[in-house]
């Protein structure tokens, strides 16, 4: 996946037409619909981002958010930055080829759809995929929810040809406000996924293994019902370090994640970064700086010298 070129002028058109029908941009999930859509099951699937003619030097991007009730509007609020993240990452020059992939993450002890994963798209598919995300609404009401299948899965069912051919991290954020679970469950992988583990997986194994192929964030958002939550904060700093970010203001997500990829990619520092948002009229600068004073002031996703590594059959095999 990832063929075509992102147009704002046709998600403006989209939204247009939604405000003038009265259709919402998650219309599968106001709808009724409580099944995971087709196009995100992540059952018996894998998920790809491709070099190609339109996009020799792809840059995968993965955003997974909580869809429980604590988060509230927060998957509301990200679709509608989305063209604010296109825009930074493209015009700005922030990463090379920019393929985003979203998903949304539930709790496999009660929801009904606890894990969706899109495709990595480069061009309005992407805005679809949000469209067909489930907004669950509930969890188990327990401070935890099942981000650690969401980082299974992209540790051993995506495949990036940034890696493969370049031996370059992609970017994966989590967007939540709760724990993970302790333990990758195997009764739960088989289920939702469809692997046969045989038995379950500490969760510091599946970090260990993510983190190798993703440079990996945890957002904290004000908005969501543990925003500031000292628990969850150090849960996540324990398991990713300075990469869990607290966020103040939940519209400053995107503007978040893109100046990111650019200090990952140096492709930017922050004081550049963060008068771009100035010059752009943003109302992030300061949420943006704060959030990301921890990162410092460069970092890379760095050209790893462990050999590359590919999915296969839903592990994952040494080239």
């Amino acid at each position: 996946m990832g063929s075509g070129i992102w147009s704002t002028d046709v998600y403006d058109a989209a939204d247009r037409y939604r405000r003038s029908t009265g259709r919402s941009a998650f219309s599968y999930s106001d709808s009724g619909a409580r099944t995971v859509h087709p196009a995100l099951d992540p059952r018996d699937a894998s998920r790809e981002s491709r070099d190609s003619d339109e996009h020799p030097q792809s840059t995968p991007i993965a955003v997974l958010f909580d869809v429980t009730g604590s988060m509230r509007r927060v998957p509301r609020a990200l679709q509608t930055k989305l063209p604010q993240l296109l825009g930074l990452l493209q015009r700005q020059g922030y990463a090379s080829d920019p393929q985003i992939m979203f998903g949304a993450i539930g709790d496999a002890t009660c929801d009904r759809v606890p894990l969706q994963v899109g495709q990595f798209e480069s061009d309005n598919r992407m805005d679809d995929d949000l469209g067909r995300i489930v907004l669950e609404g509930g969890g188990g009401g327990q401070m935890s929810e099942s981000y650690e299948l969401a980082l299974y899965f992209m540790a051993r069912h995506t495949v990036t040809d940034n890696w493969e051919k370049r031996g370059r991290r992609g970017y994966l954020f989590i967007i939540g406000d709760e724990l993970a679970y302790t333990q990758v469950k195997a009764r739960e992988v088989a289920g939702l996924i469809g692997d046969d583990l045989g038995e379950d997986v500490p969760l510091r194994q599946v970090v260990d293994e993510v983190t190798r192929r993703w440079d990996t964030y945890y957002l904290l958002p004000a908005g969501s019902h543990y925003a500031g939550n000292a628990t969850v904060l150090d849960f996540w700093r324990d398991l990713l370090g300075q990469n869990a970010v607290v966020l103040d203001d939940l519209d400053a997500v995107c503007e978040t994640i893109a100046l990111t990829i650019g200090l990952g990619e140096q492709a930017i520092d922050l004081d550049e970064g963060l008068r771009h948002l100035d010059h752009a009229g943003s109302s992030a600068t300061g949420t943006v700086s704060k959030a990301l004073a921890r990162l410092g002031r460069g970092r890379r996703a760095e050209v790893s010298t462990l050999p590359a590594f590919r999915d296969t059959a839903g592990g994952v095999t040494r080239l």
